[in-house]
């Protein structure tokens, strides 16, 4: 039976699933047949992918520390406050995504980069190529009103995939995955309403019918995947590794020491998640 691993977004709460990620890489938890990462959470599963420890950490502390990254003049701009393209520059440059071993570690594997369609306000289950793995993170990223709110591959819109599939565990378990882990950036059965950039979003896309459902269903998509993970079918094993409470950072909210803390939470809790599966195989469970 196939095993995934699907990781939500969050923005900066991403420290934390980088550290969820690298107690992973520690612990040898790495065989997935089938990946799903959204916004954040795709940039967290590359860099798990190609085994490189710490480095999402690493990119994630620099892009924080970016003085251009954060613009409030540029709030109305096309760019939006955050300048998005900064990732790029990162992913290639600074903290460089090593893409052949990307490609590499997931021969025969299905990989997928979570957006959304802007044409249509439907998910999105992008299979990265080498030339367009980096692009697919930064259109899985890209938020309306806070980044530059489009990003194009191959002459197709698309933004952030939070909108449309913010926990893709159910498309998982439809791909036929039995054995699911779930790295969350929330803690763990708490609902939501609509949020305040989601009834913005309704709003402002109003004459765009599928783009205005988009955002007015957004948190009935998130609690139904939170219904799932409480839930799940029948032969599904499924662990879900969240945060005890609230992160100290937020998704466009951050310090360098909300970071380090969030980092540090997250590898306790996948140390944790290590320790019990190392127990159960020493047991031959």
């Amino acid at each position: 039976m196939s095993r995934a691993l699907v990781i939500q977004g969050g923005g900066f709460r991403t420290a934390f699933t980088s550290g969820v990620l690298d107690a992973l890489h520690v612990g040898r938890i790495v065989d997935f047949d089938i990946y799903a990462g959204v916004s954040g959470g795709a940039i967290a599963m590359s860099y798990f992918i190609t085994g490189q420890y710490r480095k999402c950490f690493e990119a994630i502390s620099i892009l924080a520390s970016d003085p251009h990254f954060v613009r409030i003049s540029r709030a109305i701009s096309e760019t939006g406050y955050m300048d998005i393209d900064h990732l790029e520059r990162i992913a290639r440059d600074e903290v460089p995504l090593n893409l052949d071993l990307a490609i590499q570690n997931s021969t025969h594997k299905d990989v997928r980069i979570v957006a959304t369609e802007r044409e249509t306000g439907h998910a999105a289950y992008l299979q990265p190529s080498r030339e367009d793995w980096i692009d697919a993170t930064i259109a899985s990223s890209t938020l309306p009103f806070v980044t530059k709110g489009r990003h194009f591959i191959r002459g197709i819109e698309y933004f952030d995939g939070g909108w449309s599939d913010p926990i893709p565990v159910r498309w998982a378990y439809e791909q036929g995955a039995r054995h699911i882990v779930v790295v969350r950036t929330t803690p763990s059965g708490v609902r939501i309403n609509q949020s305040w950039p989601d009834y913005l979003g309704s709003w402002y896309f109003r004459t765009n019918k599928a783009l205005s459902d988009c955002f007015n269903s957004t948190h009935i998509k998130y609690n139904d995947a939170l219904d799932f993970i409480e839930t799940p079918p029948e032969g599904t094993t499924l662990h879900e590794l969240a945060p005890i409470e609230p992160l100290k950072s937020g998704s466009y909210s951050y310090t360098s020491d909300s970071i380090i803390q969030d980092y540090r939470q997250g590898l306790d809790i996948g140390l944790e998640f290590v320790e019990q599966k190392t127990h159960l195989r020493a047991k031959n469970i």
